[in-house]
């Protein structure tokens, strides 16, 4: 969730619980081929191993919904600014909340999901939960009856839109800080009963649950009980997460934003897009979270002035569904528990103008094996194409070229890397007879679930091959000019064995040469070792403390990036 300048932002907030911060753009190149020669036919091509992380049915599902919308509604929305100090005295909230007219906003943006906040950091409850008095049962709303997640629950099985929830792990109220932290450990104890018990209010009372939101992770177990209410609920951060955030809070994904990443990464229950990994272990896909009143969550008297344009939402879209990743979009209601009319127009305008867009493709069709092409019924106007990856057999594609029979000659319309859940790619416009992918490197057998054309009448937002700027708990420097050259003494905090990752900053693959570690100026060749089967992973044992540790490497395959480095 994002904050005012005043307040800390998740990337701070994740910093408290988590450790070092950093930053990285990561761009938006693929891998660049030769073009196809005419007329080369597919043929039968080795069948390699499948990649090794693939998704469970619940996960491939959660990404067909592709579009969700968050709702932040608390006593802040009272006091001006993002978090709650407890100085609104509950006798003052007594809105008129209509979920059915949020639900109305969710349908005409096209949202196929709600999450609602139903317990932000500053501990007020939005159901009538027996855990708290700091909750909706002690305001004059319906009496102190009325029940919002009762309400939206009933709202959204109307619209058969999914259900959602975010249960804040911090508590103000209740003196947990991030993560749910407590100062002693008896009140860690009493906390742990309390919000376990909140969770089970929510999980056992409104149905099925799509999403459940533990922003900043949490240190209260709570894994037993989502597998016994929700077990096919994706959970967002702690450690059970099974889907990331993005690690911005400007609405877009990194391209490429590959849904694997090594299991390691995957424990620390706060990973970002910039521990995806190609080759990784563990699926765990991406969810963007922006706000239409970026970057408020709340509203406030004075952040329309935030609201964000159609073509700012577009530029959203194609830089986070169309990079393979989720969309949440925080549409937030006012004081009197509606959703702002100006507000809920600009979504359905949004949603309007996406249907139009990629709602009727010229021609579609599937496939398997390295090229898979669509006949058009007769030369047609194309300027986007819609790819898919069929992910049952996981993340195959690693590179791509899109070509167009053009004037009886295919011609290159352009390159990629990842496809994913969604690739959204413009080309032209051209007019073409037929398209073609070409999969010039993949990990298996490409699997294409969809191969589709469209001829929307409209140009690309012109930054949807822009890179993404994204934040991570464990990135500890930076290389440019293909030279690293990076002091890790602050950063390691004890004698341990370490891993060392190189990210390259357009996702490209990249391989290490001429590494030096040091310490204490003297070169340590003993201690450094590439790990096995990787090229851009470095194993680093440092045997103490108490003097200057320096590596030194060149990179190979991009020329800027970013290092995580990972106690093993």
């Amino acid at each position: 969730m994002a904050q005012t300048a005043r307040m800390a932002s998740r990337r701070e907030f994740l910093h408290v619980t988590a450790g070092v911060t950093g930053a990285l753009t990561v761009g938006a190149c693929g891998s660049v081929r030769a073009a196809t020669p005419p007329g080369r036919s597919s043929g039968p091509t080795p069948e390699p191993p499948p990649p090794p992380a693939l998704p469970s049915p619940a996960q491939r599902a959660w990404q067909d919904l592709e579009v969700g919308m968050f709702v932040h509604f608390a006593p802040n929305t009272w006091q001006e600014q993002e978090y709650d100090d407890r100085s609104t005295p509950l006798s003052a909230l007594d809105p008129d909340i209509d979920t059915d007219q949020w639900v109305d906003a969710a349908a005409g943006l096209g949202a196929t999901y709600v999450v609602l906040v139903a317990k932000h950091v500053g501990g007020f409850c939005l159901w009538q939960t027996e855990t708290t008095d700091y909750s909706i049962k002690n305001t004059p709303w319906r009496g102190g009856r009325g029940d919002v997640m009762a309400d939206l629950a009933a709202s959204c099985a109307r619209r058969s839109i999914r259900l959602g929830v975010y249960l804040s792990p911090r508590d103000d109220a209740q003196g947990a800080a991030n993560a749910g932290r407590c100062a002693t450990p008896e009140r860690q104890a009493a906390y742990d009963l309390l919000y376990r018990q909140q969770l089970t209010e929510l999980l056992t009372r409104y149905g099925p649950i799509v999403e459940l939101w533990l922003d900043g992770s949490s240190v209260v177990p709570t894994g037993d009980l989502v597998q016994r209410y929700a077990p096919d609920a994706m959970v967002f951060q702690g450690p059970q997460a099974t889907i990331r955030w993005v690690g911005n809070e400007d609405g877009f994904a990194p391209y490429p934003a590959w849904n694997g990443l090594a299991r390691a990464d995957a424990a620390t229950g706060i990973a970002t897009a910039l521990h995806g990994d190609a080759d990784g272990d563990v699926w765990m896909p991406l969810e963007v979270d922006v706000s239409l009143r970026r970057p408020n969550w709340f509203w406030s008297t004075t952040n329309h002035r935030n609201l964000l344009s159609v073509d700012q939402l577009l530029e959203i879209y194609y830089r986070s569904v169309g990079r393979g990743a989720q969309l949440l979009l925080n549409v937030t209601p006012d004081r009197s528990g509606h959703i702002p009319a100006e507000d809920a127009a600009r979504v359905r305008e949004f949603g309007d103008e996406v249907r139009r867009r990629f709602g009727a493709p010229l021609a579609e069709t599937a496939g398997r094996g390295r090229v898979v092409t669509l006949q058009l019924p007769e030369a047609r106007r194309v300027d986007h194409v819609v790819l898919q990856e069929d992910l049952s057999g996981g993340e195959r594609v690693r590179a791509y070229h899109l070509e167009g029979l053009v004037d009886g000659a295919w011609t290159l319309l352009g390159t990629g890397s990842a496809i994913g859940h969604t690739r959204i790619h413009p080309v032209g416009p051209v007019s073409a007879a037929a398209l073609r992918v070409d999969c010039t490197r993949s990990a298996a057998t490409p699997m294409i679930r969809r191969l589709a054309a469209f001829d929307t009448g409209a140009a690309p937002p012109p930054t949807w091959e822009q890179p993404a700027q994204l934040w991570a708990d464990d990135a500890v420097g930076a290389w440019a000019d293909g030279r690293c050259d990076v002091d890790l003494t602050r950063k390691i905090p004890a004698a341990a064995q370490y891993r060392l990752r190189f990210v390259g900053a357009g996702g490209e693959d990249v391989s290490l040469s001429e590494v030096v570690l040091t310490l204490g100026g003297a070169r340590q060749a003993h201690l450094v070792r590439p790990a096995h089967g990787r090229r851009d992973v470095l194993l680093l044992t440092i045997p103490g403390l108490g003097q200057p540790i320096v590596l030194r490497a060149r990179v190979r395959g991009a020329a800027r990036g970013t290092l995580l480095l990972q106690r093993r």
